[in-house]
């Protein structure tokens, strides 16, 4: 409480200041301190400095609608917990609700999916679950390949970002993802990026579960022909470990392609790709809702 005495003969305007240059965790936590603490930690002139600087820049006129009148804290934690459609419905915007940073996510429709457009190999389809009007849906491909980029420029800088494949399993069942795994890289277009391996099913390390490798010349037969073939064809197993994707708050599983640090000042594309087309396994029964981009250490809500 001596702390609280000693703030009291400060002027509020003063004490907002100091209290601006924390977090907003910390903010909620000092407005519990006293009534004089409370009006300073909630004004605007606080929350203000934890919104970032350009977010107006980054909400598009009919986004800007919705946050239209609020005071500033009200905005930061709608940001923060409901995330806001950008861009014609093809991005979300939200913030890291103890950083203020910027995250985004990509929709299924803004991502490059190759055979995307080709009915017979994904489907378009609305999802109550899904933020977005519509998620990609895989009904049969060998050549699974999903690209996204985003302008460096709308991230936050100085700010580890890692990048999130958000998918779930349709409820009739999947196959093609569980021996052979993808790849998936990030980084700055021209610069270069590393790869690594990852699988999006939740198969152990050593157990078999059926993987349908089938030549890619199937594709002349008709699918009932191939599905025939591939129940034949042995089922390797997994030889190395790989982080399993991640149940999230929401109910869609993820799993991290990779990370990069913004600079400041950095200019150009964040790059991202997930690819299988190496193994020549036909697969089906994934859904995408797109690809997220947050700072590392935020855990999706």
């Amino acid at each position: 409480m001596c702390f609280a005495a000693d703030f009291c003969f400060l002027p509020e305007g003063c004490v907002a200041n100091i209290i601006s240059l924390t977090t907003p965790p910390d903010a909620c936590r000092l407005a519990l301190v006293s009534n004089m603490f409370r009006s300073a930690a909630d004004s605007d002139a606080v929350w203000e400095r934890f919104l970032p600087r350009d977010y107006h820049e980054v909400i598009d006129a009919t986004a800007a609608c919705q946050l239209l009148g609020l005071p500033k804290k009200q905005m930061f934690l709608r940001l923060s917990d409901i995330p806001l459609l950008i861009h014609g419905g093809l991005k979300s915007f939200f913030l890291d609700k103890w950083s203020g940073k910027k995250c985004f996510m990509i929709s299924a429709r803004d991502l490059g999916i190759v055979w995307g457009d080709t009915p017979c190999y994904w489907k378009w389809m609305p999802l109550p679950e899904s933020r977005f009007a519509e998620v990609a849906e895989l009904r049969y491909v060998c050549w699974l390949e999903i690209r996204g980029q985003i302008e460096s420029s709308l991230l936050s800088a100085e700010t580890n970002y890692a990048v999130y494949l958000v998918f779930k399993f349709t409820e009739g069942g999947y196959y093609g993802f569980d021996c052979q795994p993808a790849e998936a890289s990030v980084g700055i277009s021209g610069g270069g990026s590393c790869t690594k391996s990852v699988y999006l099913d939740y198969a152990e390390v050593g157990v078999p579960r059926q993987l349908h490798i089938v030549p890619r010349c199937v594709a002349l037969f008709s699918r009932t022909r191939a599905q025939l073939l591939a129940r034949q064809a042995p089922a390797p197993t997994r030889e190395h470990a790989s982080p399993a994707p991640k149940q999230r708050r929401d109910g869609w599983l993820e799993i991290e392609l990779g990370e990069y640090f913004i600079k400041g000042g950095e200019v150009g594309e964040l790059e991202m790709r997930l690819s299988e087309v190496k193994g020549g396994n036909w697969k089906a029964g994934l859904v995408v809702q797109g690809m997220e981009v947050r700072p590392k250490s935020l855990q999706v809500n």
